[in-house]
């Protein structure tokens, strides 16, 4: 347990120093960066990009009001009302989507709910909302979000439903990031909003404190690839918007890296023996620091190992 402790220790210590997707320790606490603007980047004439609120917020205007997924960070949620504002139909927030239970794209549930919005996500993100979480990969306790924070409506599995004229498809990705993760398909608009799922610069975050897996975010990149085309953009949880070939090449690295980290632990190497022997290295160039992946992702795989084997 020392040398584990070590290692976390290490780990949550350079924490700062990796360029993580999702739920760094500023994010997390709801501190994007105070004072920086809000970047709106116009996808159609309908949808909107808002970053710089925490997590990218996505916007489809109607003539009524708004539709957002995603709702920042708790401390930018006045300038993410004031940048919404600016859109069509921007004066009214209708409905918020949540991708998945982490600060940084729940912490402007509360603003919302008080403009009388809805907000609608996986019954596994209302619940991690409404409890205490220790997250281990970043020594930290989340205490319980307030009532007002959590979803208004949930579900477990797919849906559909029509805003101002615009159809709009969402499901459930089990256990991939977290276990609440969810992805909103703007189809008319052939925009995919997938939330930390796919990330963009450095390696994805599997939060197996909330029942993420590397199994199941190779399953989720698989399964959003066949549901667009190649002319699909892909508005990740964080960075600049994506394509089709991107969410490919994530699932081949996770799925590639699931078989190679398994096979070492197989052998008797736990995380830093994983690490020292460079389990990534063809992937680093383009994914950057492995460390906090390849801990958690052996957390994971170690939590699945009986389905992996085959056992249930």
């Amino acid at each position: 347990m020392s040398s584990r402790r070590r290692f976390l220790g290490t780990l949550v210590g350079g924490a700062a120093g990796l360029a993580v997707p999702c739920l760094t320790p500023a994010m997390a606490l709801g501190r994007s960066r105070r004072g920086a603007p809000l970047q709106v980047t116009r996808l159609t004439d309908r949808l909107a990009v808002i970053s710089g609120a925490g997590g990218n917020v996505v916007v489809l205007s109607g003539p009524d009001g708004v539709l957002l997924v995603d709702s920042g960070s708790m401390e930018r949620s006045r300038d993410l009302l004031e940048a919404v504002a600016t859109l069509p139909g921007g004066r009214n927030v209708r409905t918020v989507f949540n991708t998945h239970w982490h600060w940084d794209h729940t912490g402007g549930n509360e603003a919302m709910r008080k403009t009388g919005a809805r907000i609608i996500a996986h019954e596994n993100t209302r619940l991690w909302l409404g409890t205490q979480i220790w997250v281990e990969w970043q020594n930290r306790t989340y205490a319980p979000r307030p009532q007002q924070a959590w979803p208004t409506e949930t579900f477990y599995t797919s849906g559909k439903m029509d805003f101002a004229g615009e159809p709009i498809e969402y499901g459930y990705l089990p256990q991939a990031h977290t276990d609440g993760d969810i992805y909103v398909y703007f189809r008319g608009q052939n925009v995919l909003v997938p939330g930390c799922v796919l990330a963009v610069g450095s390696y994805p975050i599997i939060d197996y404190c909330t029942d993420g897996w590397l199994g199941g975010m190779s399953d989720a990149t698989r399964e959003l690839a066949g549901k667009i085309d190649d002319k699909t953009r892909i508005v990740p949880g964080m960075g600049p918007v994506q394509g089709k070939a991107d969410l490919l090449a994530e699932h081949a690295m996770l799925a590639d890296l699931q078989n190679v980290i398994w096979r070492l632990m197989l052998k008797g190497m736990g995380t830093p023996d994983i690490i020292a022997a460079h389990a990534t290295q063809k992937y680093d160039p383009t994914w950057g620091n492995p460390d906090l992946f390849v801990h958690s992702a052996y957390r994971s795989l170690y939590a699945h190992c009986r389905e992996i084997r085959g056992a249930v």
